[in-house]
């Protein structure tokens, strides 16, 4: 490690955008993935027994039971294969990917409708069924990054038939379920939005679908069109399902790691496209931390009420690694496409809260939860499930925008 980090991996000097410096972080998120992150998983996780990956398990590594909630086993294989496709092919990756799709091609993992179920025995028995649209979401991301990674035409199809049922459903809105957190009568949530748009971005540009790229354009127009209220410089997490705004709690209820996700999402999918919404998608990204941001503790909230009230869902005060992981690479981003310093700003106090608070020095990998002040937090918050995304994906991520701001000529 370089003298740009201290022991701890917090950053110890300012950070200057220099060719020199990309290329110092991006060896850091390198090491961060192939030394710990990967690795852990491979001994831990990865049920050699039974096929896919255990989730229900504890950060020193042990396993609580085998059942699979089935949205952490798509959320591997795009892991897996992402880290092939986006880092470099290494045999054991390749193998853990191959792993997981042997798994969910064969294990009552996805339902008859073409849609996925939500948990499974470890030997395939449907324990619940279609409650979460959000596993479809999952299910296309990783279905489409194991296409890229092998060209296998099973995953294709497979990717093709659930984003049909997935576009079916969601033009019905209220007709499908979002465990763990249903969305309530008459509302329509960000996070669908949000997580499809992705999805079905990725589907079309890996199945070279011009169809599927029309419609995430079409999550997007939503997301900034309905969710995102300038006036209250706030992205909304529940809006009627005329998108007409909601009484508080529900309807001033924000949650910043969303916030964060959708603007990189947007980011992502936009990318070289020559659309001009690029402005509205950085202001989400800056709101939320702006929001979000614990001015006491430090580190992002889960959750916060925009005019100040009791937030919406308890455990909002508490500090998640994901809305971190999602702000680490976010941020990097942002900058890549702006150049503004706010999001080199943004980065850095997240970067070192984060690499301060969550990482397990002791077993390796990051531990999930925490109280406000920033205390280890044991208790689970919504579902018993710890899996190798949030993490491994902005490692990933932020290896490949790191590379390209290496890769410019010059320097900002």
């Amino acid at each position: 490690m370089t003298d740009m980090f201290d022991s701890r991996g917090c950053l110890a000097t300012p950070l200057i955008d220099t060719n020199e410096m990309w290329r110092d972080l991006g060896a850091f998120y390198r090491q961060l993935l192939t030394e710990d992150l990967l690795p852990w998983w491979l001994e831990h996780g990865l049920d050699r027994e039974s096929g896919g990956i255990c989730s229900c398990i504890q950060d020193d590594g042990t396993i609580v039971n085998r059942d699979k909630f089935v949205w952490s086993q798509l959320r591997a294989l795009w892991t897996f294969a992402g880290a092939c496709n986006r880092v470099g092919d290494q045999p054991d990756w390749h193998e853990a990917a191959d792993h997981m799709f042997r798994f969910i091609s064969g294990n009552n993992q996805q339902h008859a409708s073409g849609r996925w179920n939500f948990l499974t025995s470890c030997d395939g028995e449907v324990k619940k069924g279609l409650e979460s649209i959000q596993c479809d979401a999952f299910a296309i991301c990783g279905l489409a990054e194991y296409y890229r990674l092998t060209g296998e035409e099973s995953a294709r199809a497979m990717g093709l038939r659930t984003a049909s049922a997935v576009l079916e459903a969601l033009a019905v809105p209220g007709s499908y379920g979002t465990a763990p957190y249903p969305i309530p009568e008459g509302t329509k949530a960000q996070r669908v939005a949000m997580q499809h748009s992705l999805a079905l971005a990725e589907a079309g540009k890996a199945f070279n679908d011009e169809a599927l790229l029309t419609e995430s354009r079409k999550l997007t127009d939503d997301i900034l069109g309905n969710f995102r209220i300038p006036e209250r410089q706030a992205i909304l997490e529940y809006v009627a399902l005329d998108n007409s705004l909601l009484p508080a709690p529900m309807g001033t209820y924000m949650g910043p790691g969303h916030g964060i996700e959708t603007a990189w999402f947007q980011i992502e999918n936009l990318q070289g496209t020559g659309v001009e919404n690029m402005p509205e998608i950085l202001d989400i990204m800056r709101w939320s931390f702006e929001k979000g941001w614990d001015p006491e503790y430090g580190g992002l909230f889960l959750g916060i009420d925009i005019d100040g009230g009791e937030p919406l869902f308890e455990h909002s005060e508490k500090k998640i690694w994901w809305p971190h992981c999602e702000a680490l690479c976010g941020t990097l981003l942002a900058y890549e496409v702006s150049g503004e310093q706010w999001c080199l700003d943004w980065y850095t106090k997240t970067h070192n809260y984060a690499f301060d608070k969550f990482p397990d020095r002791q077993h390796g990998e990051w531990t999930q939860r925490l109280d406000r002040q920033g205390n280890r937090h044991a208790d689970y918050i919504i579902l018993p499930v710890k899996d190798p995304f949030h993490l491994p994906r902005a490692a990933i991520y932020a290896i490949e925008i790191c590379q390209r701001l290496a890769n410019r000529t010059g320097s900002r």
